[in-house]
């Protein structure tokens, strides 16, 4: 009995591993795709605000949609994300500001500030768009993060295309490592487990 446990664990830990890295060869085959096209907006996914001012990930992607926006590929820039900790600012706030000093009006920008996770963010962002009518998207992220948040969008019966922000320097090992993370919180996702 305790081997027929044991070659059932052995063969449920292989299957586990294998969809990982199946998952993971997936996300970085999305991670350079670039498929902006004509939306209803741009979705730019949350980073570290500081004090106000977004980080250098986070403005990476609100310049990345800037350029997107002024290409007329949207009318519309949707920025999420909550406070990470912060008591004054969020991270959605930090993008509206910081697009809007960029000269984006004003009534061109939603804002989702509730969220604490990709899975929040994304589902919060994902209720804005069916309420408003919107039923295209242009999610710009990190590049390792765009196939999660395009299936979970898609799940809400969106079409999403990924863009992803310009990276000028590539660690490969890093972006190995960030992968496999996004390939686990997708199988967990996949599984109804929220991450």
């Amino acid at each position: 009995m305790q081997r027929v446990v044991w070659n059932a664990a052995a063969v449920a830990l292989a299957v586990l591993l294998v969809s990982i890295a199946w998952v993971s060869a997936r996300i970085e085959q999305q991670s350079t795709r670039e498929e902006a096209q004509p939306a209803d907006v741009i979705l730019v996914l949350g980073a570290a605000e500081y004090r106000g001012r977004p980080s250098k990930v986070l403005r990476a992607r609100l310049d990345h949609a800037f350029e997107l926006y002024t290409a007329a590929l949207a009318p519309r820039i949707l920025t999420t994300g909550g406070a990470g900790g912060d008591p004054v600012f969020t991270e959605g706030g930090v993008g509206r500001s910081y697009l809007i000093g960029r000269g984006v009006p004003s009534e061109a920008i939603i804002v989702e500030t509730e969220g604490e996770s990709t899975v929040e963010s994304t589902a919060m962002a994902g209720e804005i768009m069916r309420r408003m009518g919107l039923h295209s998207v242009i999610v710009v992220s990190d590049g390792y993060h765009i196939y999660r948040v395009k299936k979970m969008l898609q799940f809400r019966g969106l079409n999403v295309y990924g863009s992803p922000r310009k990276e000028h320097y590539r660690e490969p090992i890093h972006e190995r490592w960030n992968y496999i993370k996004q390939a686990i919180g997708y199988l967990l996702w996949r599984a109804g487990v929220a991450v």
